[in-house]
């Protein structure tokens, strides 16, 4: 997935600075798998899918680059909810 980068201004106008932003935890899915193998051998679908916008947990997932780009792993469990 792809974070969602948030403004960079606060409500009330005031300009944030890189060093004092936090991560967003809101991406779009770029990517998914077929679904989940469990122990005794049955596939289960995932419940997200491509271009879905989803909410995930501050410390989820794995940063990756890919060709420049920051993209995150995520296991669907680390995944909080998706948005509509």
């Amino acid at each position: 997935m792809k974070r969602i980068e948030k403004e960079d201004k606060s409500k009330g106008g005031i300009i944030i600075p890189d060093s004092a932003k936090e991560k967003p935890q809101e991406g779009k899915v770029v990517a998914a798998g077929k679904g989940r193998l469990l122990e005794d051998g049955k596939l289960v679908p995932l419940e997200v899918k491509k271009g879905d916008r989803v909410l995930f947990g501050k410390y989820s997932g794995t940063e990756v680059k890919v060709v420049g780009e920051e993209h995150l792993i995520v296991r669907e469990d680390d995944i909080l909810g998706i948005i509509e």
